[in-house]
């Protein structure tokens, strides 16, 4: 009996191994895969905030590490740093808008140095299919509203929706889900008007960022 409990044992801890070993390969032949693949989702999406004839460097590179004061308990974001002739002209910043119906929506945010947004579109969200997730690009254009807008003193007050008074429009039974990106919207963009040439000055400290 011993034996038989001896061999299973053994017969086990084989089983173990290499389940583990099939486990790592897998893992280190498929984890360049996914990183390239989440590099150029980064690529293409920072391609459509930030127009490319606007910059001659590579964005993704050009990543600095940013701590937004009004987003209580929520980890640093990034800014990326649109350069021509090594003069900044723009960046693309994430951003939260904590207060969306399901939770958490994240966005990214395209600003150039006049304030006029270049660009918005959401990274993350688990709004209700049909009714909230019609702030995604691929289910609806209203994302789009955003470009060539800005936020100024005569005009902060349309930065609503219209069921609020505003201009933005709100979807057919789900009004919290745009309202909330509105809110979000609006406030990096006045904060990156508050502290562009700090943003500028940053290094580039990103995972995998190089100054």
């Amino acid at each position: 009996m011993l034996t038989a409990i001896r061999k299973n044992g053994v017969v086990l801890a084989v089983f173990a191994c290499v389940s583990t070993g099939v486990v790592a390969i897998t893992h280190y032949f498929t984890q360049n895969r996914i990183e390239q693949q989440e590099q150029q989702q980064l690529l293409t999406i920072l391609a459509q905030v930030v127009p490319p004839q606007t910059h001659d460097n590579v964005l993704s590179g050009a990543c600095t590490v940013v701590d937004i004061p009004y987003l209580n308990k929520q980890p640093p974001l990034h800014a990326y740093i649109a350069k021509q002739n090594n003069i900044p002209t723009g960046l693309a910043i994430e951003t939260i808008a904590p207060d969306g119906y399901n939770g958490a929506i994240k966005l990214i945010v395209g600003v150039n140095n006049q304030g006029v947004i270049t660009g918005t579109r959401v990274l993350v969200h688990h709004e209700t299919p049909g009714l909230g997730d019609r702030i995604d690009r691929r289910i609806s254009d209203w994302i789009l509203s955003f470009t060539g807008q800005q936020v100024t003193a005569e005009n902060e007050g349309q930065w609503k929706v219209r069921k609020d008074g505003g201009q933005f429009d709100q979807f057919t039974g789900a009004t919290i889900t745009p309202r909330a990106v509105v809110k979000a919207v609006k406030k990096i963009t006045e904060f990156v008007d508050q502290n562009r040439e700090q943003l500028y000055r940053q290094p580039y400290n990103c995972h995998g960022g190089q100054s």
